[in-house]
């Protein structure tokens, strides 16, 4: 069974940009299993909140959860194996779906397939690092669990850091379709360009290893994506640096959440499994064992403020 060693300080960046610019607490050194094997954290289940799951998901006796497997750890991705999904996505899906009595089961798709599969039925719910948005909420209903926090990731060395929109002006910088950084480029792209600044060269890749050879090639300047992977990637590879953090949601706060169909019933379990599970200290212990602690939130939330429209 392969382990990797993460350094105290890549993790020791995950709180950079959350709520009230407080400094984040250093985490000891981390030992990740990457194998198939992984003996994840279990829980029970709850007989009064598994009453609460509609019947149309205990009748099949199992909860379908999507989420992508392109990106790069410690979110959802493959173990060493190639084919087996592992991550913190994965972890928090699994205990979700112990204490609902019900058995997960854990599918794979692209990011934009992903809501396909939502809006379609295919999928109960979905785990892949989902921020609400006030867009998405007129079709999904959200439960959050982790606090959404960005990192631009560059080359290691240089000199180049990220604080505000005017330092990605005339940059080339990678980011995947479809998610809210994304967005957020394209706002500050916009704003440079009304103040009279170089537009960002916008490039999209919908793998982890497209980008990264990307950067290390020289064609991107840096990689904008979730915080948690840049920073193990950073940690592992001993090639590229963060060079900025910030919330997802800029001004507003932006949370992670799972995402179910809207009205579907669903929402309600499973925000109450995640309640339960950060009370009982097993939602801490998967945020733990993956070394995303600073991004924990202190309870989940049903539909919260979500970022704005554009």
């Amino acid at each position: 069974m392969r382990k990797v060693l993460l350094a105290v300080l890549a993790f020791g960046l995950a709180a950079c940009g959350t709520a009230g610019g407080e400094e984040p607490a250093e985490v000891p050194g981390l030992s990740v299993n990457l194998g198939p094997q992984q003996n994840r954290v279990t829980a029970v289940k709850d007989d009064k909140i598994a009453a609460k799951v509609p019947e149309k998901f205990r009748t099949k006796g199992e909860l379908v959860i999507g989420g992508s497997a392109g990106t790069a750890p410690p979110l959802r991705f493959y173990a060493t194996d190639d084919k087996t999904v592992i991550g913190v996505e994965t972890d928090i899906a699994t205990l979700v779906a112990d204490v609902l009595g019900l058995k997960p089961r854990l599918e794979v798709a692209s990011w934009e397939n992903l809501f396909v599969g939502l809006d379609s039925g295919a999928y109960d719910l979905g785990l892949s690092n989902i921020t609400v948005t006030e867009a998405r909420k007129e079709k999904y209903d959200f439960a959050t669990y982790r606090l959404d926090t960005l990192a631009f990731e560059a080359k290691k060395g240089g000199t180049w850091k990220v604080k505000e929109p005017k330092d990605v002006a005339g940059k080339v910088i990678a980011v995947t379709s479809g998610t809210n950084q994304e967005k957020i480029l394209v706002d500050w792209s916009a704003a440079n360009v009304s103040a009279g600044l170089k537009a960002t060269d916008i490039k999209y890749f919908q793998n982890s290893s497209d980008y990264y050879l990307a950067l290390q090639s020289g064609r991107i300047d840096a990689y904008l994506g979730p915080n948690p992977t840049s920073a193990y990637h950073a940690a592992t590879s001993g090639q590229t640096e963060v060079i900025g953090n910030f919330s997802g949601g800029a001004a507003v706060q932006g949370k992670i959440a799972a995402t179910t169909k809207k009205d579907s019933g669903l929402v309600t379990p499973v925000q109450e499994a995640l309640n339960q599970l950060i009370a009982n200290g097993k939602y801490a212990e998967v945020l733990e064992r993956w070394g995303l602690s600073d991004e924990a939130v202190p309870t989940s939330e049903i539909n919260p403020q979500g970022l704005p429209k554009s």
